[in-house]
């Protein structure tokens, strides 16, 4: 029988991604371990390995094509002995049974014009008003029976003051959907939700949330002509959602203080300086070259070694309590940024850092790193000091439940046993999760990360 080959899920929270390219076409023989296409997530672009023997019989999502929903059917294999052609039409048949919940998300994911309703319902009529249904019935649904319609079905109808139950679905079993809300409030089919009644003596209902403006809205602000549209990429669409994420699910709390750089920055010379040579195509190199970035990162592995109590992430039922300080380090790519992850960095000589962040932060550029080297960890870095910024707040990236953001480092007059010196000084500020790490305890692992800055020798024992 035909083998189903499907859009593989190559991260947890992938959702969906792009066919960029097939290494094969309908007829090739592939077997288990051969590498049949590329896919692009938004972090990186994977090969996709044959799970099965047999014969390409069809290619049913063609190279380029983007949004390709996970387990959503891209091809199909005949089996050892069987005829291609009749394998692509029993593909083609279980093409037809993809999940119900998918098929539901992506009605409502369209923003062109409504969809028609399904053969069985004939579809609303502009200006025209429906016939009142007895009243033990709407539209379908029995008094007192669930609805079933999608959560953006039910905002829309709720924000046009309309009930649900009075519109028609056209989804799978008659699932209520965006397309039918938008039909019914455009015939003027709907029925007004009534009103709740407030309990005696309560409160005034809250005013609601303010709602971001549309794209209409945005454009109507802008002459026409004077703006172009760049559609988001998947990476874009991945930062936006994750952000908002944080922002609205994570209770930030700042804390920021100064550190001397001059012994760090003198220890780091005189490393680079007594680095052996290796011989590579290029001539000899130094085995390395440390950047102070590298040695930010082993301060806070470090400091998180120091204080475990802040080496955790939040979850509702229970902290999760790390036993090695993994650190991402923020890497700005083309259209966005990632986080590479040095792993167990509170146990790596700096050297080591040193080596491996440079590969992964070639690598991310390409967009060539695994997921497995960019998910997960126990904080981040994120080091603007490259720019000139003098001090800035990141967001935590979940589930971490802490980030330090990293400012310039730059010549100051401070005072000193009463004089005033010039020392070259960095803003850190670690920004934490509230209800993971509070204030005192991230005091704390901001003072062990500027005893290490500050004293730069312990982090080579």
């Amino acid at each position: 029988m035909p083998i189903n080959i499907t859009m593989p899920a190559l991260s947890p929270t992938m959702e969906e991604g792009n066919l960029a390219k097939w290494l094969v076409k309908e007829g090739d023989k592939v077997a288990p371990g051969d590498v049949i296409a590329e896919i692009e997530t938004d972090k990186a672009t994977m090969e996709v390995e044959a799970v099965d023997e047999g014969t390409v019989a069809k290619i049913v999502v063609p190279a380029g094509t983007e949004g390709v929903k996970v387990n959503a059917l891209i091809a199909v294999l005949a089996a050892e002995g069987e005829d291609a052609s009749v394998a692509a039409k029993g593909g083609n048949g279980a093409q037809a049974e993809a999940p119900k919940a998918q098929a539901s998300k992506s009605a409502d994911m369209k923003s062109e014009a409504p969809k028609p309703a399904a053969k069985d319902t004939a579809p609303a009529a502009p200006n025209k008003t429906a016939e009142p249904a007895p009243a033990a019935k709407s539209n379908g649904h029995d008094a007192g029976d669930r609805v079933f319609a999608s959560p953006l079905a039910r905002r829309i109808a709720k924000d046009a003051g309309i009930e649900v139950s009075a519109v028609t679905g056209s989804g799978p079993h008659g699932r209520v959907v965006k397309a039918d809300v938008e039909a019914a409030i455009a015939g003027g089919t709907a029925k007004a939700a009534p009103a709740e009644k407030a309990a005696p003596g309560a409160a005034p209902a809250a005013a609601p949330a303010a709602k971001p403006m549309s794209d209409e809205q945005v454009l109507k602000l802008f002459a026409e002509g004077s703006y172009e549209l760049v559609p988001h990429d998947n990476m874009r669409k991945t930062i936006a959602r994750r952000l908002v994420e944080a922002k609205s699910t994570i209770p930030h709390f700042y804390l920021t203080l100064d550190c001397e750089l001059d012994a760090l920055l003198a220890l780091r010379a005189q490393l680079n300086a007594a680095a052996p040579m290796r011989k590579t195509d290029k001539g000899e190199v130094p085995a390395y070259k440390l950047s102070v970035n590298d040695l930010i990162i082993k301060a806070m592995a470090l400091a998180l070694r120091d204080v475990p109590t802040a080496n955790v992430s939040w979850t509702e039922t229970a902290m999760v309590q790390h036993r090695h300080a993994d650190v991402g380090v923020a890497v700005s790519i083309p259209g966005g940024l990632i986080t590479p992850i040095i792993r167990k960095a509170d146990e790596k000589t700096l050297s080591a850092i040193s080596n491996e962040m440079k590969d992964m932060a070639a690598r991310a550029r390409n967009k060539k790193l695994k997921p497995e080297e960019y998910q997960g960890g126990t904080t981040a870095v994120s080091n603007l000091g490259m720019f000139g910024i003098k001090d800035f707040s990141a967001v935590i990236n979940p589930p971490h439940a802490t980030i330090l953001a990293v400012g310039a480092g730059e010549e100051r007059a401070v005072v000193k046993n009463g004089e005033v010196k010039i020392a070259t000084m960095m803003s850190v500020t670690l920004s934490t999760d509230h209800r993971a790490v509070d204030g005192a305890l991230g005091a704390e692992l901001l003072v062990a990360f500027k005893r290490h800055i500050e004293n730069p020798m312990g982090m080579l024992v």
